[in-house]
């Protein structure tokens, strides 16, 4: 089974302006990420799509490849659906180039022992919240599944509501996904629903269509970076596990 990775990378971000060059401890956090996602062995490849050329300086002065993209794309998957129109391979780990914590060990709790490439393949990762002012917050996606890791629905509100028991731990989104090409063609023809519209997560393309898809919980700890003030919390995390 050929495996690559992919990051996705954009500079245009209205919240973070060139997000993914934005230093932590003296390296842009793309760097972070991308050297984590070349230690996973199972990787044949790891590639940046991004259509900034900033980003392409940037990964080239570190070494990382990078594949030039289209700047048209309102989502990361639809980045990495061009991706695996251009690079062909079994399977396509989706890495968020805001996650500079996740290590290898994490990343490859999405990837499948096999492969059926004749049926839709999406997993993704999430992990338990540690801070309950988390839960509340709505750029925290929640994730809820069945006891076969199948996702049953995704939210920025608290779910699912404690009214009949307390004894529940909520979890979060983790940014890795893996999709088959078969998935990505399907991801890309298919239009989106009014549930993905409204909580603006396209793993409704899927949910919404009744195609499985699941997400495993990695127990990691996950730092996503949203805003600036994020980076001081990924710092202060780095510099206590050095």
């Amino acid at each position: 089974m050929k495996i690559i990775c992919v990051i996705p990378a954009r500079a245009e971000s209205t919240r973070f302006f060139e997000k993914p060059l934005a230093l932590i401890c003296g390296k842009p956090m793309i760097q972070w990420v991308y050297e984590h996602c070349k230690e996973v062995e199972c990787f044949e490849e790891v590639y940046v799509a991004t259509d900034s050329e900033k980003i392409e300086k940037a990964c080239a002065a570190f070494g990382g490849k990078v594949v030039m993209t289209s700047s048209d794309h309102d989502t990361a998957t639809e980045r990495l659906y061009e991706v695996s129109t251009r690079i062909p391979a079994d399977l396509y780990v989706m890495v968020n180039g805001d996650e500079p914590l996740l290590t290898k060990e994490s990343i490859v709790q999405c990837i499948p022992a096999e492969l059926n490439t004749e049926e839709i393949y999406v997993s993704n990762l999430m992990t338990d919240f540690s801070n309950p002012v988390e839960v509340v917050d709505s750029t925290n996606l929640k994730i809820v599944t069945a006891a076969d890791h199948r996702c049953l629905f995704i939210s920025r509100s608290p779910i699912p509501y404690p009214k009949g028991n307390m004894d529940y731990v909520y979890h979060k989104f983790v940014g890795v996904g893996a999709f088959n090409r078969k998935a990505l063609e399907y991801y890309h023809t298919t239009p989106r629903g009014p549930i993905e519209k409204i909580e603006e997560n396209d793993s409704f393309r899927f949910i919404e269509n009744h195609v499985p898809i699941y997400y495993y919980n990695c127990h990691c700890k996950s730092l996503s970076v949203d805003n600036k003030k994020d980076i001081e919390g990924v710092e202060k995390y780095l510099k206590g596990h050095e």
